[in-house]
């Protein structure tokens, strides 16, 4: 099994507690098309936020 993983978009946006709920709703929504979608805490900017987008 092939386990490469393409970065397509990087964005940094203001943090929000329910930003989440984006970010599961689109990895259920188009996992079948190899698409991944990923939220992290910026570590220099706790106020912001890191949203990628992969292709699996």
């Amino acid at each position: 099994m092939d386990n490469n993983v393409e970065i397509l978009s990087t964005v940094k946006l203001r943090y929000s507690s329910e930003i989440y709920k984006i970010v599961d709703t689109l990895n259920r929504t188009l996992k079948e098309q190899d698409l991944m979608f990923g939220l992290a805490l910026d570590d220099n900017h706790e106020d912001q936020a890191i949203f990628t987008i992969y292709r699996t």
